[in-house]
């Protein structure tokens, strides 16, 4: 899963009162909606039903194109858990290829461009053969061939490339991967057919293979890496740790204007805190020759602006949270449509437990997390915007996706019930409770601080619901915003003690599974861990029964539920407004976002 910085820096305070016609152009079954402030009536979406046409239509060559971007990129090695936000997967999945790539309709699609074919051929051992195009290269001529999957897998495994020790809270030596769900399974990947047959054997079954190399996690070039690190050119089979490290940092600390690349677009400028201007790529070979002359991505860090220059024409299409004022601001924009989704992005509350009270205790994570109320929570955010929204009871799976169940309400946590939240305390021989609560042996419980990136008033709110309700356990809050562009940070370096903000998911749960819960998991920022879980998300990764491992998944979310590591708040709804002069720009409520197609946007011919 990718944390998404994106939602985690948008919105204001909700207000009630706007109704929304609901469509069959939702995002994964989720609530959905369009609209259009022109007199043509309601969005295209709304007609053609389905997620992936959204918005169709021929385009004519020319003009320019301005999507926001709600962060600015600091680092832009996407595979990296410092890098791995969802602007930085929106910017570099222009220019950089997958093998397959999140759907609007939450599948995904072969990337045809980049292979002719993925197959599994064998399941024992399990066996993948890609295809790679015969056309595909990168913008400086060198073919793409098997040794990018290889330099891909072997920055991956965790093994080849080890990561910095814990004690280098800065994560900026080695490789740090984003997850390497998959890619420690690998027993090998070999090149034939001149490198464009890929055959990668694994060492044990995986479920998700599909998600291995790209699914939003997109390649770079392998040449390019070797290069700078001395290694042998196409020899990414025996490249040393240290040049591998090398090569990790190198486009970790480079934006692509300065190495090839291989996408319908190239970079040709990136103003830091500013903007990406991307151009076509006359070496393009892909079946879609861009007809945009320019593609720019702006960097707009509050969201209350995005309508403002919507209507300005600074920019022509936007992607903020959607809330009542924004939304209203929207509709009152000439010549602009705009889609309500819902998707794989979710809002929780995490809990660090490297802090030594909060790791230790169980039982006041539980009476933390019971006597937090998400119904107040939603019903004074985004239950003003959506009176549809609940609470989300599954950290795997969001209601729309086969395997979702909800197994937190059954535990009463985010149920508000103080009563039961004390007992939980006065049983685990807690003192104070209700007014300065103290640890069985008589150490002070608190202050804890709740982050939030700064700007964002939904997120404000929700850390001064929860410093209101954590009050009442004699528990004292400090609420302490962060730098949305600092997020990154905050979590790989454990700088917080409750912090709150959303995933957006891959559609493959139990690699985000992997990753985000499991022992020493890249995602897994507040150290949770739990050897049972462990045990059933590595079974569930290796099961290619879909239906078994997502029980495995939820027999594995039942025991962390009730280890009351993260609050699952709300499955958060998705908004984008284009203006309708542009067609092919669509929600795409996965990892991706709309950017996942920029080769087909263009000028409605």
């Amino acid at each position: 899963m990718r944390a998404h910085s994106s939602a985690l820096a948008r919105g204001i305070t909700l207000a009630a009162g706007l109704t929304l016609v609901l469509t069959a152009c939702s995002s994964g079954g989720g609530n959905g909606g369009s609209g259009t402030s022109t007199s043509a009536g309601l969005a295209s979406c709304t007609t053609q039903g389905r997620a992936d046409t959204c918005n169709s239509g021929t385009t004519k060559s020319g003009g320019t194109f301005t999507y926001t971007l709600e962060k600015n990129i600091q680092q832009w090695n996407v595979q990296d858990a410092n890098g791995n936000t969802f602007e930085n997967g929106e910017a570099l999945g222009i220019v950089l290829p997958s093998v397959f790539v999140p759907q609007p309709d939450l599948g995904v699609a072969l990337n045809t461009d980049l292979v002719t074919s993925a197959r599994q051929t064998s399941t024992s051992p399990q066996t993948i053969v890609y295809k790679i195009n015969p056309k595909a290269s990168w913008n400086d001529g060198t073919p793409i061939t098997a040794d990018d999957f290889v330099y891909y897998w072997r920055t991956n495994d965790g093994k080849d490339c080890p990561p910095p020790p814990a004690s280098d809270s800065t994560q900026t030596k080695g490789c740090v991967p984003a997850s390497t769900a998959g890619y420690d399974r690998i027993k090998s990947v070999t090149g034939s057919d001149g490198g464009k047959t890929v055959t990668v054997v694994m060492s044990k079954p995986y479920s998700d293979w599909k998600g291995l190399f790209g699914a939003g996690y997109p390649l770079y070039p392998a040449h390019v890496a070797e290069k700078l690190s001395g290694a042998k050119t196409g020899d990414a089979a025996h490249m040393t740790a240290a040049q591998l490290t090398k090569g990790w940092q190198y486009f970790l600390k480079t934006p692509p204007t300065k190495y090839a690349t291989a996408g319908p677009y190239k970079m040709q400028q990136w103003v830091d805190n500013d903007h990406a201007t991307f151009v076509p790529d006359p070496k393009w070979w892909g079946k879609h020759k861009p007809s945009l002359q320019r593609l720019i991505f702006k960097v707009i860090t509050d969201a209350t602006q995005e309508p403002t220059a919507l209507q300005n024409n600074e920019v022509q299409a936007i992607y903020p949270q959607p809330e009542v004022d924004l939304v209203k601001q929207v509709k009152d924009i000439p010549n602009v449509t705009y889609t309500i989704g819902s998707g794989l992005t979710w809002e929780h509350f995490d809990l660090n437990l490297h802090n030594p009270v909060l790791g230790k205790y169980k039982p006041l994570r539980q009476a933390m997390f019971t006597a937090i109320s998400v119904k107040d929570i939603v019903g004074k955010t985004v239950g003003q915007f959506d009176p549809k929204v609940k609470q989300l009871g599954n950290h795997n799976y969001v209601p729309g996706q086969t395997g979702y169940q909800d197994l937190v309400a059954g535990t009463e946590q985010g149920s508000g019930d103080l009563a039961k939240a004390k007992k939980y305390l006065t049983d685990a021989k807690f003192t104070g409770v209700g007014k300065a609560l103290k640890t069985p042996d008589g150490k002070a419980v608190g202050p804890f601080n709740c982050r939030y990136t700064t700007g964002n008033q939904i997120r404000q709110s929700e850390c001064q619901i929860l410093q209101s309700d954590l009050a009442n356990l004699g528990i004292k809050v400090t609420i302490k915003p962060i730098g949305a562009a600092d997020l990154g940070t905050v979590l790989t370096g454990h700088q917080y003690d409750i912090i709150v903000f959303a995933w957006v998911a891959s559609p493959f749960p139990t690699s985000n599974a992997q990753s985000t819960w499991t022992t020493g998991g890249g995602g897994n920022y507040g150290g949770y861990s739990n050897k049972k879980v462990d045990s059933l998300i590595d079974q569930a990764v290796g099961e290619t029964d879909q239906s078994k491992a997502a029980s495995l998944l939820n027999r594995a979310d039942k025991i962390m539920t009730d280890d009351a590591y993260v609050l699952p708040l709300y499955q958060k709804p998705t908004f984008l407004a284009v203006q309708t002069r542009f067609v092919n720009v669509r929600d795409n409520a996965t990892n991706v976002g709309p950017p996942y197609n920029t080769a087909e946007w263009g000028l409605k011919k």
